[in-house]
C-alpha cells in the first residue's frame, strides 16, 4: 500500500493517502468550477444567472448551475488544496466540506428547484450528486485518517 516507506501508513510521494484524496477532490472541484463558466460544456449558457432558481444553465446538460455555485466550487476546491498540505488539514477538509455538501444537498431537496430559497440553483441531480460526494468525502476523511490518531499516540 505504500511507495515511500514500508513502515508508513499510506504514504505516497511524501504525502499521506488522505492528503492525496483531499488534493484530488480539490483539483476536481476547481476544474468543475471553471468548466461551469465555459459555454458548450455548460448548455443554455445565456441563461446563467448569478444565483437563484432563475439560472437555467446546465453543466454537462445535467446539473443546474449558477455563477455563485461555480464560484463556491472554485473556493472549496482551492480550500481543499490549501488544507491538504498536511494530513490533519486534509482530514478536516474532507470531513468538514463533506458534511457541508450533505447539508446543502438535503437543503436543495427540501426547498425544491423553483423555490426562491434555492439560492445555489440546485436541481435534483445536483442535490443527489452533492449527497453522494459529501458522503464519499466524509467517509474518505474518516477512513483514511484513522491511523493518524494511532501514530500520534505512539510518539
Amino acid at each position: 500500500m505504500t511507495t515511500a516507506s514500508p513502515h508508513a501508513h499510506g504514504v505516497h510521494f511524501g504525502r499521506t493517502d488522505v492528503q492525496n484524496v483531499g488534493m484530488g477532490v480539490g483539483i476536481v472541484l476547481i476544474v468543475v468550477g471553471i468548466l461551469g463558466f465555459i459555454p458548450g460544456i455548460t448548455t443554455q449558457y445565456s441563461e446563467l444567472a448569478f444565483f437563484g432558481p432563475a439560472s437555467h444553465a446546465m453543466f454537462l446538460g445535467l446539473f443546474q448551475v449558477s455563477m455563485l455555485l461555480n464560484i463556491v466550487q472554485l473556493a472549496i476546491g482551492a480550500t481543499g488544496l490549501t488544507m491538504s498540505r498536511n494530513a490533519m488539514g486534509a482530514r478536516n477538509f474532507l470531513m468538514g466540506f463533506g458534511l457541508l455538501y450533505i447539508i446543502l444537498s438535503v437543503y436543495g431537496l427540501i426547498v425544491g428547484v423553483g423555490s426562491a430559497a434555492n439560492f445555489l440553483s440546485l436541481n435534483a441531480m445536483s442535490a443527489w450528486t452533492l449527497l453522494i460526494l459529501g458522503a464519499a468525502m466524509l467517509g474518505a476523511g474518516w477512513l483514511m485518517s484513522r491511523h493518524l490518531e494511532e501514530d500520534s499516540k505512539t510518539r
